[in-house]
Order: structure tokens, then sequence, then C-alpha cells
């Protein structure tokens, strides 16, 4: 079976910080864990640029809203080899000819089934969700929302309410069960329906117009949530009709792509999302990171300062599951030098110095089935974990066997064992780092103690 990761789109109005580089991350470790595995994989991320707030941005920035978008959504596209994704396809949704073609085919498709319909509308609407709120203040932003009256097209929500609800129950896998809970409750409590269209006026023409109706723009959300297929073309049904799919998610959308999504595609007649994985935020000093809060940590000075293998290893070791997870350079750091440096580093450099100066060959151990399940769970920490876990056995493998005390046969038993472990560990641990573990059967300094560098950085910049 094909495996089909994609992340969700971010908005261009500011540039990437270490939230969206979390969800990235662990697209790539899914991505590169498949591969490993042996299954044709498609990994796609890319930019949300129909977005109102871009419109506003590029005014505040005195630029023209085209160049505004392709200069952000550049930064986007250039984390790849800083944060080593793999990504398979990047859609920028202003500018890809086989998105806007495709949102067009999929408005037609609702349309001819009576889906939209046209009415004045006043609410409370958000600029940071590019959404209208039940209350005056956003619960995802606490800002106070703007009151708003607008004539826009409608999409019937409510005729799909039954069929969502019975998808979410039996078909659609959300991961982990308390947002799976938190979206059934919402289903449960009745569907109104949405907004689907802005007037064209409000957002100076920008964004993809509706068709047969130039006087209004898709809204935002619809338009991106369409990026999943709009790309697939004449390779639809390996990826998204046959295959398994997984949405890499924050906790903030997870109604648009677990509610939204299903019914914009049972209205279109296509098939579900099988799986959405919803990661937690990141925050500093308790507050979000976010580009809608100014509060940013950019991934690229962090990786620039410890490096790939120190951020991707954080990224992947620290968030839990379920609640939000505060980032520090200290415990960076911290689990950079005593897991990597001091833990797979040494290791590896043990080993190596006892076999004269290599890794030797020899039968692996039993560490894929507990990183297989762990994925399976999208359990990042534990299926790093287990990695830790065969590092610690192994070290304590070479302090029981003592090979250093040992000659001939027995010896080389011991190190063709020990050889076989740092193998395996090297060949697991490649998805999450595949830079780090590329270096480590090689390089006697493959993961450098991390607080060494801080301290000379300090000292030399000294008065």
């Amino acid at each position: 079976m094909s495996f089909y990761v994609a992340t969700s789109i971010a908005y261009v109005n500011a540039e990437p910080h270490i939230g969206y580089a979390l969800e990235l991350v662990q697209a790539d470790v899914l991505a590169r864990h498949r591969r490993l595995r042996g299954e044709q994989v498609r990994f796609q991320t890319g930019t949300d640029d129909n977005a109102f707030k871009n419109v506003t941005a590029a005014k505040a920035a005195g630029v023209e809203v085209s160049e505004f978008v392709r200069g952000n959504a550049a930064r986007f596209a250039a984390l790849r080899e800083p944060l080593d994704l793999s990504y398979d396809d990047f859609v920028s949704t202003s500018s890809d000819p086989r998105h806007l073609a495709g949102v067009e085919k999929l408005w037609r498709a609702s349309a001819e089934r009576g889906d939209f319909y046209r009415k004045s509308y006043t609410g409370y609407y958000c600029a940071g969700c590019e959404a209208f709120v039940t209350e005056p203040y956003c619960p995802e932003h606490g800002t106070k929302a703007e009151v708003v009256t607008e004539e826009n097209w409608f999409f019937r929500l409510s005729k799909y309410a039954d069929q969502v609800l019975h998808a979410l129950e039996n078909d659609i896998r959300i991961e982990p069960e308390a947002r799976r809970n938190e979206v059934l409750s919402f289903v449960r409590s009745g569907l109104s329906d949405i907004s689907v269209s802005r007037p064209a006026a409000r957002s100076n023409g920008w964004g993809i117009p509706v068709p047969d109706d130039p006087s209004q723009v898709i809204y935002v959300w619809w338009d991106a949530l369409a990026n999943y297929v709009t790309t697939l073309a004449d390779s639809f049904g390996q990826w998204w009709r046959d295959g398994e799919q997984v949405h890499v998610i924050g906790k903030g959308i997870i109604r648009f792509h677990a509610v939204y999504w299903p019914a914009l595609l049972l209205s279109a007649g296509l098939p579900l999302p099988k799986t959405i994985f919803v990661h937690e935020y990141l925050t500093s000093h308790g507050a979000k990171i976010s580009k809608s809060s100014g509060l940013r940590v950019s991934p690229l000075d962090i990786v620039g300062k410890y490096g790939v293998d120190a951020l991707r290893w954080w990224l992947l070791r620290e968030p839990a599951k379920l609640g939000d997870t505060d980032f520090t350079e200290e415990r960076l750091v911290d689990r950079a030098d005593s897991e990597l440096a001091n833990g797979v580093g040494n290791l590896f450099n043990r080993v190596r110095g006892l076999a004269g100066g290599s890794i030797p060959d020899g039968p692996g151990i039993e560490l894929a089935s507990t990183v297989d399940e762990a994925l399976r769970d999208f359990d990042f920490r534990a299926a790093t974990g287990a990695i830790v876990a065969a590092v610690d056995e192994t070290n304590r493998l070479i302090e029981t066997t003592r090979p250093w005390e040992l000659s001939g046969g027995e010896r080389e038993e011991v190190l063709t064992r020990l050889g076989g472990a740092c193998r395996t560990i090297a060949h697991e641990l490649s998805p999450f780092l595949p830079s780090g573990a590329a270096r480590v059967l090689g390089e006697a300094r493959a993961f450098p103690r991390l607080a060494d560098r801080t301290r000379t950085a300090q000292a030399s910049s000294a008065p």
C-alpha cells in the first residue's frame, strides 16, 4: 500500500517559526520511516497564500501582495535543507496551476449537488483564524473579534452532519483520542452551514475567484484544504483513493480538517481522509509561539547555532502527545548532550575504539518492531526513547562483557555483537536524524557536545 503524508500548509504573513518546524519534522519522520520499510511514499507540504491576512501584511510592508507572498513562500520552501526535510511536493496555492484548476473543479462538483446558496451574514470575525467565531473574543488567539457583515456563498454543512459523524465514529482515525472526542462532541452538538466565500472587493481581488461569480473569492480555508488532492492529478487513485493518508496538523485547526474537509469531500463525491494526527503547541515561557502573536523562535537561528541534529532531536524527544511544551535553548542543549553526544556518539566511539577504528558488521538487535509500534501511535517520544534504550543496553553489554580483557574468538564474538547493535541503532535512527545517522558510523565526533561549544562562544564574545 502507498503512504501519503501531508502537513497543513502555512500562512505566509510572516517568516517560519519553530512551532511549524515541529509539524514538518514529525511528517518527515513518518515519511522517512515508511521509505525505510520499503513502502511507496509521498510527502507534501506548502504554503497557504490566499489568506486575507497576507493582504493586510503586504499593505503594512508597503509591497504588492504577490511579491510579499512569493518572498515569504520562498522562506518556507527554503526550510528543506536546514531541517533535513525530504518532501516530494511543495504547493504554493496562489501560483500552482494544479491547485487553481483543482479548486475550481471541486467547487463546481459541490455546486452541481446544490450545496451552495448565497445570503447576507453578520458575525464575529477573527483575522488570525480567517474565520467567523461564535463569541466576541476568539478562543484560539485571545483577541477581540471584528463584527463583519457580508453577503457570501454558504455551504450546506448541515446536510452532511450525519455522514460526517458516521465517518468520524467508524472510518476516520483521529489521534490522540482526546482530540477525536473533542471533534465528536462538536459534531454531535449540531452543525450549521458555513460561509465559503468572501467579497473580492474586501481582499482587493486577492484569492481564487468563485466560478461564475467574480464578485466573490473562495474562502481561504476551502481553498487551502483542497491542496491535499489538487496536486495528485493522474496519481489520485494511488495516493488518495487506494492508499493510506495521514494529515499532520496543529490542534488549532482540527475542526477544519476533521469536520469541514470530510464534508467538502462528501459533497464532491470523493473518498474521505483516513487518518488525522493532531500535535500540540510549542510555547515560550508559557505563551504560544506563533506568527500572529508575534512570539517567534526561528528554526534557522537554532540550526545555525546548534545544528539540525540537536533541533530535530529536541522536537521529537520533548513534546508529548497531549499538552503544550515549553521550548528553551537550555533544554535543547541538555537533551542533545545527554542523549546524542554522551549517549549515541559515545557508544559508537567506544565500539570503534575497541574494534580498531571501524564499526564491525554483525547480527542486528530487535528494535524495528518497537519503533514501528510507537510511530503507528504517532508517539515520537516513545520511538526515540526506544533508540535511547537500545544505546543504554549496548553500553551495558560493553560493561558486562569487558571486551578489552578478552582475546581471540571470544573477543571477536563480542565485538561482532556490539557492531551489529550499533548498525541497527544507526539504521533506526536515520528517519529521525538523517544526517547524524549517516555520520555516526564513520565520524569520531558525529555529535559534539553543545555545552562545550556554547561556553566557547560565550568566552570568545566576552569583553
